[in-house]
């Protein structure tokens, strides 16, 4: 995650028989609850290190075990993160920071020799899912300079995965930001900005022709702190008790399915109507900044869990794979806020309880709300 930048974007609210039977139901029933209980995936954590107080790797690693989390970001290749990850059977995204992307890009020999050391020894001991080449990365944001080289070190990197015979097991994306988007009202007519698109519709082709999800870190808080005045607590916080934005026959009661079904939205005029869009960020700080207490982290965080089993308005029914950001406080960071994101305190103690198991299984390879509310108009920076 790197320093936010306001993207701005319109939305508005508008109104609106025998006991041996019994026993053998009784044995059924706990075979189909255990059934399910060993079966159901856990939202993603982001493992984020800029912090000089942290647990070190295999501790790390054994946390996220014992709280059933088997999905684990990374954002670069830490090898003690990789050699610890070895067996744990938890999934695995990890990262080209953006500062190794002019080498890859510029010498496929280098994202042969950035594969070979970073998977393929470790593969299958690790269950790699994504590399994310690049974080972040847009015309229009702090990480400008990187923009020649993202679409060159994605597909040197996915030569080297094909090379590998490894290209259906470990999907080659990038993580973007929502400053990519230049309309977002109503969600159905999302559209990326016109001065990106020279950027960001090869990269869309090459995701799509390779059959690789859209990473995007998607966060409420950033729109919520950056224009409070229009935009209400609980709407971004997922406890609005009635529809806040009316799109067609489509309803939101919450900003992140409205962020989320615009770049939909965007990706469709873009020719990327076939890909999924996998949520490689989102969370709450819990301290530091505007907005920032325990209990709104708490509430967001919670509810974002839950709230992801069932798809958007767009496309309901549909469990939305989610990354958490991040697993830890990390005292490094700057601005303030950012150092408060974690759900656990560096000495391993749970900042809040979370059930991070409460959800169905995702593979992003495989009737709304009718209740009105009377808010007036809505303006977001997204």
């Amino acid at each position: 995650m790197v320093v936010r930048k306001m993207y701005t974007v319109t939305f508005y609210r508008t109104s609106r028989s025998s006991s041996s039977m019994a026993a053998m139901v009784i044995l059924l029933g706990f075979l189909l609850a255990t059934l399910q209980i060993t079966g159901v995936r856990s939202v993603g954590v982001c493992y984020g290190m800029m912090g000089n107080n942290l647990p070190p790797a295999p501790q790390v690693v054994s946390l996220y075990k014992s709280n059933n989390i088997d999905r684990l970001r990374l954002y670069d290749p830490n090898q003690a993160a990789l050699q610890a990850l070895r067996g744990s059977n938890i999934q695995v995204m990890i990262g080209v920071p953006n500062s190794d992307l002019q080498s890859l890009a510029n010498n496929p020999s280098q994202a042969q020799s950035w594969v070979q050391r970073n998977v393929r020894n470790y593969h299958p001991a690790v269950r790699f899912r994504y590399i994310a080449v690049g974080n972040e990365v847009s015309p229009v944001n702090g990480a400008a300079r990187f923009v020649p080289f993202v679409l060159p070190a994605m597909r040197n990197i996915q030569s080297a995965i094909r090379a590998a015979g490894l290209q259906n097991q470990i999907k080659v994306t990038t993580s973007i930001d929502l400053t990519l988007i230049g309309n977002s009202y109503p969600p159905s007519q999302g559209a990326f900005r016109g001065d990106v698109r020279g950027y960001f519709d090869p990269i869309i082709s090459f995701l799509v022709n390779n059959r690789s999800p859209l990473l995007a870190n998607i966060y409420p808080y950033f729109s919520y702190k950056d224009n409070p005045r229009d935009i209400s607590l609980p709407y971004a916080l997922f406890t609005a008790n009635a529809v806040v934005v009316w799109d067609g026959q489509r309803g939101y009661r919450n900003l992140f399915d409205a962020m989320l079904d615009a770049l939909y939205s965007a990706l469709e005029r873009a020719g990327g109507a076939s890909l999924e869009v996998v949520v490689s960020e989102s969370g709450w700080p819990s301290a530091g900044g505007f907005a920032t207490t325990f209990d709104n982290a708490k509430t967001y965080l919670s509810n974002l869990v839950r709230h992801v089993k069932g798809g958007t308005p767009k496309r309901p029914g549909r469990a939305i794979e989610t990354y958490i950001f991040a697993m830890f406080d990390e005292n490094k960071k700057e601005p303030q806020y950012e150092k408060h994101f974690g759900v656990f305190f560096p000495n391993k103690q749970p900042k809040y309880n979370i059930n991070f198991s409460a959800e169905k299984p995702w593979d992003v390879f495989a009737g709304n709300d009718t209740t009105t509310s009377t808010e007036e108009s809505l303006k977001s920076d997204m």
